[in-house]
């Protein structure tokens, strides 16, 4: 593959069907029909949301509904049945420390009708209710009109098991830079209440989070791959020093496909479960990878987060 634009070349690695569990079927509605686009540019309201650097999806409360009824527990099992990528690989190892209530599942329905998941983990916010994850978690790159439903955040899943519940998502905020350009692979997502009326963080904590981090140290990536024995069921990690290429920032990691979006946080002790987020996992760099990369935490991802904690 050439490597002209790494970092958009490195991305769309990811999404592939060997790495990606979020693009089933990418031959489907890819563009927008010639007359929409030279409407959005007559059109001074869309010109203007065009110009806002975030772009926001919601979801009805009906659709929310929705999407907690979908992901019933034979659905969840089915999911983690329906896609094998393969054995973990040597630097991927099950997490055995403190439970990691803020880290979980992020099951939904992507653009081609599938199911699916990625990870997300709930961060410090004003509004007690946002869980960060990767852009191609939450919409297609490159590709305004395919975006993701039945939207739901499991924390702290495990073999089936849903300690905290489950929480759906009301509304996901990306970088219009991805939504266009495949650029800036991160999002942020805002929960409801669970059932009981109690915000996401009250229930399970959350991760600190960084923006504009010097790249380097120890970070630990998190993130329930679909690789065997596991499948998706049991939350694995990888431990690396942290350094820049090609506009990203990487670690050694070998984490495939469902891991997607899952936190790299950095001074995290395990014997506590806290760290600071400052990435999350988007992109391998082959097919079968070596290094895990992630975007760097700058403007456009405090933006996207803070469109997120506002909401």
């Amino acid at each position: 593959m050439s490597r002209t634009s790494p970092s958009v070349s490195v991305t769309r690695r990811l999404r592939g069907r060997a790495m990606g569990l979020v693009v089933a079927g990418t031959a489907l509605a890819l563009a927008a029909p010639a007359s929409v686009t030279a409407t959005a540019v007559a059109d001074p309201a869309r010109a203007a949301a065009a110009a806002d650097p975030v772009s926001v999806l919601k979801y009805t409360a009906k659709e929310r509904r929705d999407a907690l009824a979908y992901w019933t527990p034979a659905r969840i099992k089915a999911v983690g049945k329906s896609v094998d990528l393969g054995p973990t690989g040597p630097k991927t190892k099950p997490y055995k420390g403190a439970p990691l209530k803020t880290v979980g599942r992020l099951f939904f329905v992507n653009a081609n009708g599938a199911d699916t998941w990625c990870t997300g983990t709930a961060v410090k916010s004003a509004n007690k209710s946002v869980v960060m994850t990767a852009a191609h978690c939450v919409r297609r790159g490159s590709s305004p009109y395919n975006t993701n439903m039945d939207m739901v955040f499991v924390p702290g899943y495990s073999k089936g098991k849903q300690p905290y519940g489950a929480f759906a998502v009301r509304s996901a905020a990306t970088p219009r830079s991805f939504e266009t350009k495949s650029v800036n692979d991160m999002a942020a997502l805002v929960v409801d209440a669970d059932k009981k009326g109690r915000k996401l963080t009250d229930v399970v904590g959350a991760q600190d989070i960084a923006f504009n981090r010097a790249v380097g140290g120890k970070v630990t990536a998190l993130g329930y791959p679909a690789t065997r024995p596991h499948l998706g069921e049991k939350l694995l990690h990888c431990v690396g020093t942290a350094k820049k290429e090609h506009g990203l920032q990487f670690i050694p990691c070998d984490m495939s496909g469902g891991s997607s979006g899952g936190p790299w946080l950095a001074d995290f002790d395990a014997t506590t479960g806290k760290g600071t987020l400052v990435s999350v996992n988007s992109a391998g760099d082959a097919l079968i990878a070596t290094k895990m990369y992630g975007e760097l935490f700058k403007a456009t991802a405090k933006k996207v987060y803070d469109r997120a904690q506002r909401a």
